[in-house]
């Protein structure tokens, strides 16, 4: 069974950075394209991030880019996205799937830029 936990989010001030972590058990996680997705209060889960199987592709939304960057290692089953010089905007629970939402949601993990 696939199981998804996204970790690192947390409380940040506007400017700032940080660096969320997501590990993936049960399944070989560097066959998938991935994604980082978030979902505010009154909005719809988005793609964020994505990030080719390899790691060697990827593209971001528009109000992201320059700003967060996605990273993989797949000896680790694991993904990253740094986030850099975050807005009030980028305030969210982010979650990590594939690129088709195949798996499970894991539980997210929240994320606040206030001063």
């Amino acid at each position: 069974q696939v199981q998804v936990v996204e970790s690192g989010g947390g409380l940040v001030q506007p400017g700032g950075s940080l660096r969320l972590s997501c590990t993936v058990s049960g399944t070989d996680f560097s066959t998938y394209n991935m994604g980082w997705y978030r979902e505010s209060p009154g909005k719809r889960r988005e793609l964020v991030v994505w990030i080719s199987a390899r790691g060697t592709e990827g593209s971001t939304i528009d109000s992201v880019r320059g700003r967060f960057t996605a990273s993989r290692d797949n000896d680790k089953n694991t993904m990253h996205l740094q986030m850099q010089y975050v807005n009030p905007e980028d305030t969210a629970v982010y979650f990590c799937n594939t690129e088709s939402r195949a798996f499970a949601w894991g539980p997210g993990t929240q994320v606040t830029v206030s001063s």
